[in-house]
């Protein structure tokens, strides 16, 4: 099996919960640091379609810099491309964690979603 790639944020408290529901598993991940090196706008095309999520549920719309930036009424009425560009632009942009294992992929921690889809990874 592929290890799994979590994109996060140390100061984030949802990407500490996620981590240590993969930790308990012994889930084993390559952990990217968001800010510092956010997914690129390819990377992200692509865990949109795999994920099957509307592109807006990608943006961290509790943020201080999506506020800042007035996204919320951007993101209603701008090209799928444009949202790209944003995301791939600044990784505070970005609901976290996003883990991905290249044929599935999950955004923000929800046990459920975790179990479902991360739990064949745990060890037996």
């Amino acid at each position: 099996m592929n290890v799994l790639t979590f994109y996060g944020y140390s100061g984030c408290g949802t990407c500490r919960k996620a981590k240590k529901w993969l930790d308990a598993r012994g889930i084993e991940y390559h952990e990217v640091p968001i800010l510092e090196s956010p997914p690129s706008k390819v990377e992200l095309e692509k865990f949109y379609k795999i994920s099957g999520l509307p592109l807006k549920k990608f943006f961290n719309t509790s943020g201080k810099r999506y506020r800042e930036l007035g996204m919320k009424n951007k993101v209603e009425t701008a090209s799928e491309d444009e949202l790209l560009n944003w995301l791939a632009s600044d990784g505070r942009l970005i609901k976290r964690p996003i883990v991905t294992d290249n044929e599935n992929v999950t955004i923000g921690f929800d046990e459920t979603a975790f179990e479902r889809v991360w739990g064949k990874y745990a060890e037996r």
